[in-house]
């Protein structure tokens, strides 16, 4: 019985690990993509302010990623590694 308790933890932290990085990966996908299309508009409609509107994207996309590699921590720390 003990032995079947550990299997479903054990299981149940592989899902966690699996759902954790799953949405950590598709939060940083739609924000990147969004962050993306602002610098395309905002280029299209005042060409001018490309490299301004450039950094502001490029900060946009690193918080991006930083909350993706958030996820990823979290994945490796319920599968104990």
């Amino acid at each position: 019985m003990e032995e079947q308790v550990m299997n479903l933890g054990l299981s149940m932290a592989h899902l966690g690990a699996g759902l954790a990085i799953g949405f950590g990966a598709i939060g940083a996908g739609l924000g990147i993509g969004f962050a993306t299309k602002g610098l395309m508009d905002a280029v299209s409609r005042q060409p001018e302010v490309a490299g301004k509107a450039f950094g502001f994207f490029l900060l946009g996309a690193a918080l991006s990623e930083a909350c993706a590699l958030y996820a990823f921590v979290v994945a490796m720390q319920l599968l104990g590694k």
